[in-house]
């Protein structure tokens, strides 16, 4: 068994509670698809956002999700001038038996500019 990492990112429209959620319960549950995994799989998750984003936590997503026992941890991303705004970025720690390059890595919306060589949609 290893540990390994599943990236990801998002984007919002607008900085609500609303759309902070729904963006990230979406990208949450795509990666969760794609990578077939079962709640038990995930040791723990990351999650930043830009500093335009300050609504609601990331991070109240996956507890929504059921996620109750999954240690989490939200943070603000380094604000590099000229990098996406309004994005959520996310990084779970995933117990598995998979090669770390069979890892689906899911980026969603206008995030798909940050890492379209490993980027599944």
């Amino acid at each position: 068994m290893y540990c390994r990492g599943i990236r990801g990112a998002t984007t919002v429209e607008h900085n609500t509670k609303e759309d902070i959620f729904e963006a990230t319960t979406d990208l949450l549950r795509a990666i969760v698809q794609k990578n077939e995994l079962i709640l038990e799989d995930i040791t723990s998750v990351i999650f930043t956002v830009t500093a335009d984003l300050d609504a609601d936590f990331p991070a109240l997503a996956a507890r929504k999700l059921g996620w109750t026992e999954v240690p989490l941890l939200c943070t603000r991303e380094i604000p590099v001038p000229g990098s996406l705004g309004m994005c959520v970025r996310v990084l779970l720690h995933v117990n598995t038996l998979r090669s770390a390059a069979e890892m689906q890595h899911i980026y969603q919306r206008k995030a798909v500019v940050l890492r379209p060589d490993i980027s599944v949609n």
